[in-house]
Parts: structure tokens; sequence; C-alpha cells
């Protein structure tokens, strides 16, 4: 294992589960009929909560189509615009940007980021591709169409994870529970916001997309897509995607899921995983 690797999973303890409990207990003896009233009140509370009004809805998927990919890309940000697949990727001296043919998984063509960069996500807005870092607390910027590099970076506090863009601001994530707003000529935010599920934050927001009207955040280490509204930070419905890369399409060298796409023109929706050997294009469906 890379030793960036190791030190990338060292930023969090464990996987991020969401439970809402509501519990009570009585008191036996000479108050018993209000134990009974606390334990009537606690059931209701929980039937309350278990309603499909007080759950975030769920969703798992369907695949349409499966794509190559390749198994030495750590990506890191997934993006498709005017019909063409880009891709981050990340670790030291691995580090890039690249254009990807979808159905053959081959690389037309890239940019290296040198090091000590370790790259992190991308998204193009207007004529530039702007590429965030991990640790470097640098983002670059491209001529997304010739891959050149342009003079303008920009500088920032803290970590970079993931990035997208609502077509008029850049959005991003550093990890934590926060998203951020920033100017894409000044990188300056401008808007910030605490993503949240029935009040509880969701960390580890990491790969971001834009898909109709909501930000789609992968939260790392999990299998789990958060649906966010951009307005309120509170999630509006989970996408759960385990098991979409089988046990036959794993070679031992994967890490997690992390990746999306959004295909605007023809509502297709792409997801991948860091070193996975295949890239899925899906439909969601609710789950029961």
């Amino acid at each position: 294992m890379p030793i960036l690797t190791t030190l990338r999973r060292s930023r969090a303890a464990a996987v991020m589960i969401l439970l809402a409990t509501v519990g009570l207990v009585g008191t036996a003896g000479a108050f018993g009929a209000c134990s009974d009233r606390r334990e009537a009140d606690a059931a209701r509370a929980n039937d309350t909560l278990d309603t499909p009004a007080a759950r975030t809805p769920a969703y798992t998927y369907d695949v349409v189509a499966t794509y190559p990919h390749d198994p030495k890309a750590w990506t890191q940000g997934l993006q498709w615009h005017q019909n063409r697949l880009f891709e981050s990727t990340g670790e030291v001296g691995r580090s890039g940007i690249r254009e990807v043919e979808l159905t053959t998984g081959k690389v037309l063509r890239q940019q290296p980021l040198e090091a000590p960069h370790f790259g992190e996500g991308i998204v193009i807005l207007g004529s530039t591709l702007y590429q965030i870092t991990w640790q470097s607390g640098k983002a670059f910027t491209y001529d997304w169409k010739t891959f050149a590099r342009q003079a303008k970076e920009f500088r920032y506090d803290g970590d970079g994870w993931g990035l997208t863009s609502d077509g008029t601001s850049l959005i991003m994530s550093n990890g934590s529970e926060a998203l951020v707003w920033r100017d894409p000529q000044t990188f300056a935010i401008t808007r910030s916001l605490t993503v949240t599920d029935h009040g509880t934050p969701v960390k580890q927001l990491n790969e971001l997309e834009w898909v109709k009207g909501e930000i789609w955040a992968n939260v790392w280490q999990t299998d789990s897509i958060a649906r966010i509204d951009p307005a309120t930070g509170i999630v509006v419905g989970w996408i759960d995607l385990t098991g979409i890369l089988s046990t036959l399409d794993r070679t031992g060298e994967e890490d997690v899921l992390n990746g999306i796409a959004y295909d605007a023109e023809k509502d297709r929706i792409f997801v991948t995983g860091k070193q996975w050997s295949k890239l899925f294009e899906i439909t969601l469906k609710p789950r029961r």
C-alpha cells in the first residue's frame, strides 16, 4: 500500500453511520403507571420516527452499461463535458488530468501534475478546467480543450477534496461536513454550508457532482452517495451502491468508491472508484 494511501485513510476513524434512535426507560414498583405512560410515549415516538416521511429517501441502482476503466487510476474527480469524459487522478507522482474514451477506457490525452502535488477534484466552467490539490493548498487552471496550463493559480487554506459547479460558482469539499462556494475568478469563498441528515452532520464529503439542481457527494470510505439540497445543506436522499463492483471484477488493488459524472444532455449517471477496473452507467430506483 502506498504511504500516501495510508495517510489518506488516516483522515477518518470509521465509516459514517446515520441512525436516529429514541429510547425512554420506565421505573418499576410504585411508579408503574408513570412507567407505562413513558413506554407508550416511547412507542409512539418510534412509530413516528419510522414513518416514510421521517426517513431520508434511499435508493439502489440498476447497471445500464459497464465500461473499462484504468485500474491504475486513483480516481479523484470525474466530469462529463460536451460529450467527453474527463478524470482527475491522485497520488504524488501519479496525479494528473486526462480525457478518457468512454467505451474503451483508453486515455486519449493527459497532463501530469508534478510532485509534490496530490491531485483531487476537477470541474469545467466556461473555457477553464479547475483542479484542486489535497494538502498543497493550490488550485490549478487549464484550457479544457488543450490541457494547456494557465498562468492563473489560486491558494486556499485546508484540504481540497471534491469540486463541482452550479454553473456560476465553484463548489468545494474538504473532507468535513462543510461545502464552500468559491468565486471562479478569485477563488474567494462566497458562501458556506453545513451538510446534515436529520440534524446530524454528514462528514467525509468527497467527490462532488451537480445533478439536476442537487449536489451529489461521495462519502469517503462508504458505498454511499449523498444527495444534497444546495439551498439548505439537508440530505434529501441516499444512494447505496453496495456490490456494484463484483468480486469477479476485483483484483485486490481497489480502493473506495469515488467518482460521479452526469451527462445532462442524455440524462446519464456514471460512477467508478479508485483503481477500479470498471466504470458504470446506472439508473436509480427506490430502495424497498
